[in-house]
């Protein structure tokens, strides 16, 4: 049996008293695209920093690729192939979108070199912003940014890709769009997980869903299976089944 790209196993985080995450397990095989979805407050995010390395744990362990990465920092986990986006994008707004790239292609992956401009030079054709490279970030529209916060943990090759509501406040269209470069990212063999409010774009591009509630594993399955679920109407969406 293989060992998963990532594991989470029985893993925990409380702010003081206040237990956010509640000792939640699963696993992420190479190359599958995992959607998490949970009402405000599940502990989504949490979870994210948890296997980013921005939160210690609590409990439990992070694994990934059988290795425990439980107490490595963020930095050394991103050149060990664990890239972010975060719901709020963060780039640098004075530098251009080329040297945003640029730092993650420098300093955030495993065997950072001469290559650096290639790699960014393909990120900003994979997610359509090679028209805009000389722009400085802060000029960029939503979906622009959203864009350059998917191309700037790219440029850091991961082979695990954090996605946190990356269609969030985007037009239908431009939903679509990004669904475009996500199906390119996973063409490659990226594995991700991904965070989304929009339930229909995450059912159309994950192979499994798993809902959390209280930090914990409420239900896990194919999209549609979860979608018609009892337990995703009543605790997500707030609706009781007859």
């Amino acid at each position: 049996m293989s060992v998963p790209l990532l594991e989470l196993q029985r893993v925990s985080k409380s702010f003081g008293k206040l237990r956010v995450i509640d000792e939640l397990s699963f696993s992420v095989a190479r190359g599958e695209a995992l959607g998490i979805l949970g009402p405000n407050g599940a502990g989504k995010s949490t979870t994210f920093s948890l296997i980013g390395g921005d939160y210690a744990l609590s409990a439990g362990r992070v694994l990934f690729k059988g290795r425990d990465i439980s107490k490595e920092p963020a930095a050394r986990r991103c050149r060990l192939g664990i890239g972010r986006t975060y719901q709020i994008p963060r780039p640098f707004s004075g530098m251009t979108v080329y040297e945003n790239l640029l730092v993650g292609a420098t300093y955030g992956r495993a065997n950072p070199g001469a290559d650096a401009r290639e790699v960014c030079l393909e990120t900003l054709r994979l997610t359509g912003l090679l028209e805009k490279h000389d722009w400085t970030a802060g000029r960029l529209s939503l979906l622009e940014r959203k864009r350059l916060e998917l191309a700037r943990a790219l440029s850091t090759e991961p082979e695990l890709l954090l996605l946190d509501e990356i269609a969030g406040g985007l037009t239908d269209h431009e939903v679509h769009a990004l669904l475009d470069v996500i199906a390119a990212i996973r063409a490659r063999g990226v594995t991700i997980i991904w965070i989304e409010h929009i339930i229909h774009a995450l059912a159309s591009a994950v192979d499994r869903i798993l809902v959390i509630n209280f930090g914990a594993r409420l239900i896990e399955g194919p999209p549609q299976e979860v979608l018609a679920s009892r337990e995703l109407h009543e605790i997500y969406l707030g609706v009781e089944l007859a």
